[in-house]
């Protein structure tokens, strides 16, 4: 056995232990993880991605960020499928109440199908601006507390996952965060996400702060969402797990 081999297995074993990472209490991620170096970890770039629904010039890669315009709403996805992963980002917003994600386990055919303007069924990690739910509430009059600006995750279209708590309301299948870590407008914040079997646990600037089991698809294309507002991304890494 190899020493990379060795150093996963053990890490499997310590974050799916009982009593070690429940649902129920937030668990700080080691820093080699959150660095995404060494053991395997791969930097994506431009040559790992490719347009969905977007035009041509959404999305330019410079110096290792990827820059979004933010128009038309869209996504690209990843050259490869993949099914457990743990993945690093970095991500600012431009523009006060910017809007976009990161999407897990988008299918193909659904991919293939996707026309201007709509974004794929999946699971998806809210990447959201402070100033979105203000924006929200003045404009159509009520209370924006089915969405937090602090990293839910949720499935998207007919794709299924039991959140862990605390949730949305009324029943709804998105997680919200135990803690509020976001940065505002301008200011780097970092992802940390872990998807194993069909579980999803996101990292926000260090500590675990939602996601959710059960998730249906479980496999499939990593995307970058456009919606509306421009953003950049920079040192994005991925590592497959067994």
């Amino acid at each position: 056995m190899t020493l990379r081999n060795l150093v996963v297995l053990c890490w499997l074993a310590l974050v799916s232990s009982p009593g070690l990472a429940t649902a129920e209490d937030a668990v700080a991620a080691p820093k080699a993880f959150i660095d995404g170096t060494g053991l395997g970890w791969v930097a994506l770039g431009e040559k790992d991605f490719t347009n969905v629904n977007c035009d041509p010039e959404t999305w330019t890669w410079q110096d290792g960020f990827a820059k979004c315009t933010g128009q038309p709403v869209g996504v690209i996805r990843s050259v490869k499928t993949y099914t457990n992963l743990e993945l690093v980002a970095e991500w600012r917003h431009l523009k006060s109440g910017g809007n976009s994600g990161i999407f897990l386990w988008a299918q193909e055919e659904n991919l293939n199908s996707l026309k201007r303007g709509q974004l794929p069924v999946g699971i998806e990690v809210q990447v959201l601006d402070h100033g979105y739910a203000e924006q929200y509430e003045q404009k159509n009059g009520k209370k924006s507390d089915w969405f937090t600006t602090h990293g839910d995750v949720f499935p998207t279209g007919t794709a299924k996952m039991t959140p862990f708590p605390p949730t949305a309301p009324k029943g709804s299948s998105r997680s919200f965060p135990r803690k509020n870590l976001s940065k505002g407008v301008n200011e780097w914040n970092h992802y940390y996400v872990r998807a194993i079997n069909g579980e999803v646990r996101l990292w926000v600037n260090g500590e675990e702060v939602s996601g959710g089991t059960g998730c249906d698809p479980k496999s499939g294309f990593l995307c970058l969402e456009s919606e509306g507002s421009p953003i950049e991304f920079r040192n994005i890494r991925i590592r497959e797990l067994p």
